[in-house]
């Protein structure tokens, strides 16, 4: 599946246009990330881009999120890899993340969140007015962008990278897009 015909299956599902600018932004992120270690971008950009796909279906009950969309993937017929990725990204389920693009995905979901509520409270609210060194100040802050697991966020050293790392690679993807993300 390339990802045209994986952007038609996950706008044939998902509704919300934050969630749907939240998988862009994780997709964007995977790509990047998949760039910096030498992994398949294609792959790593469809895990980040459909992580969610049952989020619509699922959302009043999140012990099926994350095994519904694995469902679905494997239905589509994309790679283990990525049903994998998809299915343990929820940490509800107890299942090991095996891989670099499972820990990926994993770190990758909340963050997102984090880089768009810096945004948010900027006076500009773009992405372009945000720095890593905002961002690492903001990250202990508990009241600041309140969903973003920061103990998600921090599993980035097991795929090798220290936040700060974790934060310039993440916000450098989601500049790129900032169009699409409305930021």
């Amino acid at each position: 599946m390339d990802r045209e015909q994986a952007y038609r299956e996950l706008t044939k599902r998902v509704k919300s246009p934050n969630l749907l600018k939240h998988m862009l932004a994780a997709e964007a992120v995977m790509r990047e990330l998949a760039r910096h270690f030498g992994e398949d971008e294609e792959l790593w950009g469809l895990a980040g881009l459909l992580h969610d796909i049952d989020y619509d279906e699922t959302k009043d009950d999140p012990r099926k999120h994350s095994l519904i969309g694995a469902e679905i993937l494997e239905k589509l017929g994309l790679p283990a890899e990525v049903v994998y990725a998809v299915k343990v990204h929820n940490e509800a389920h107890g299942l090991p993340r095996k891989s670099r693009l499972d820990k990926a995905l994993y770190a990758v979901d909340p963050l997102t969140g984090l880089i768009v509520a810096g945004a948010l409270i900027r006076p500009e609210k773009k992405l372009e007015a945000v720095t890593v060194e905002f961002l690492m100040n903001r990250f202990h802050e508990k009241s600041f962008a309140r969903g973003a697991k920061r103990e998600q966020i921090a599993a980035c050293s097991e795929i090798g990278l220290t936040l700060e790392e974790f934060l310039a690679i993440a916000l450098k993807a989601m500049q790129e897009i900032h169009e699409e993300l409305g930021l």
